[in-house]
């Protein structure tokens, strides 16, 4: 029988300490839109999106132009996993080559 409890024991605290593991590992998980995917550009109010457009660029012009080519952008096919950085680098320079020529 102590044979039994000793084990019991063990696996309630491996569990236990797995437990902690998932719930450590989603608590680090960034909050932060301009870390985040296009999915979860998506789901973010505009006020958001804006915000994390003028951090990513750090400008003020054309901001509602690069968020419409962000959420452009956020509407097609597999393009969930992307990252919204790169999307909005993309769109970023893509405007800025639009306004030299």
């Amino acid at each position: 029988m102590n044979f039994i409890k000793k084990y019991f024991k063990i696996f309630i605290g491996v569990g236990v300490l797995i437990l902690v593991l998932v719930v450590f590992f989603f608590a680090q998980r960034s909050g932060t839109l301009e870390s985040g995917t296009l999915k979860d550009w998506r789901a973010a109010s505009m006020e958001r999106r804006v915000s994390a457009a003028q951090i990513l660029t750090g400008a003020d012009k054309y901001i509602n132009l690069l968020v419409a080519c962000v959420d452009k952008m956020a509407t097609l096919p597999d393009s969930g996993e992307m990252a919204i950085r790169d999307a909005a680098s993309l769109c970023h320079t893509g405007i800025q080559l639009k306004e030299n020529l």
